[in-house]
């Protein structure tokens, strides 16, 4: 698989890599990178088939951490610190499982390495509709995905993704037919290999189904190092939910 990954760079010191979850880009966790520019050269990517990245014909773990190591090799970036949100969580994890060597710390926000049921059906209905609809504003966007999805803040994320063509209708950002074609990939479990040993954390938002006491040994079998934080009163977008708590709690993890 080859694919060009987009990323910017902000601040200067030790390397820390931001890994954004599914249909998102890099600047998904700007508030985050701003937190950590006084310390850190903070590199936010955008994986393979979102944002300004290259489109491929996989979405399988191993390909995506293989696009990211591959980026790193072309940065000239031997090792960095990873946090990923989400499916960039799960790609961390592969990383980190892949090429330990890669990765210093390691910070997995509110996603554990297991298999999960489908859970994006509303969405991609959505993405279809207005694909196909050929919308002239954000609003007739916004109208067509209220249709299949209640959340106005999964909207407007949504929103975000969405750029204007040459001749002036709106077509999503990312590659939305792909991602729904290889959506059992993004779905499938960290496979368990060799563990990784070097520092991990875990955020939970507390409201959250993502991580499960269930969970638990197939994080610690992966990650024998892992230490667990919960983040109360916020679900899965914890970095949007309570970005100042999210942000010292990576940070505090990171500096060590």
């Amino acid at each position: 698989m080859t694919a060009e990954v987009f990323d910017s760079v902000a601040g200067d010191g030790p390397d820390v890599v931001l890994l954004h979850g599914l249909f998102g880009m890099g600047s998904n966790l700007g508030g985050l990178s701003r937190s950590l520019q006084d310390h850190y050269r903070v590199h936010s990517l955008d994986l393979p088939n979102h944002g300004r990245s290259a489109w491929t014909e996989s979405m399988a773990l191993p390909d995506l951490a293989d696009a990211v190591q591959r980026w790193m090799e072309h940065r000239g970036l031997e090792m960095a610190h990873f946090v990923g949100h989400s499916l960039g969580g799960k790609v961390a994890m592969q990383l980190a499982l892949d090429a330990p060597y890669r990765v210093d710390a390691l910070v997995v926000a509110d996603i554990a390495p297991v298999a999960y049921p489908p859970s994006h059906d509303a969405v991609f209905a959505a993405l279809a509709a207005v694909d196909g609809a050929g919308c002239r504003s954000r609003n007739e966007a916004a109208k067509l995905m209220a249709e299949h999805l209640q959340e106005d803040s999964v909207i407007q994320f949504l929103l975000l993704s969405l750029q204007r063509n040459d001749a002036g209708e709106y077509r999503w950002r990312f590659n939305h037919k792909l991602l729904r074609e290889r959506y059992a990939e993004v779905r499938e479990e960290v496979a368990l290999q060799s563990p990784f040993n070097g520092r991990t954390l875990f955020i939970k938002g507390g409201d959250s189904p993502y991580i499960q006491d269930e969970h638990r040994s197939a994080i610690e079998a992966r990650f024998p190092q892992a230490e667990f934080e919960v983040m109360s009163g916020c679900g899965h977008w914890l970095h949007a939910e309570q970005p100042a708590l999210f942000n010292k709690l990576v940070r505090r993890f990171l500096d060590g």
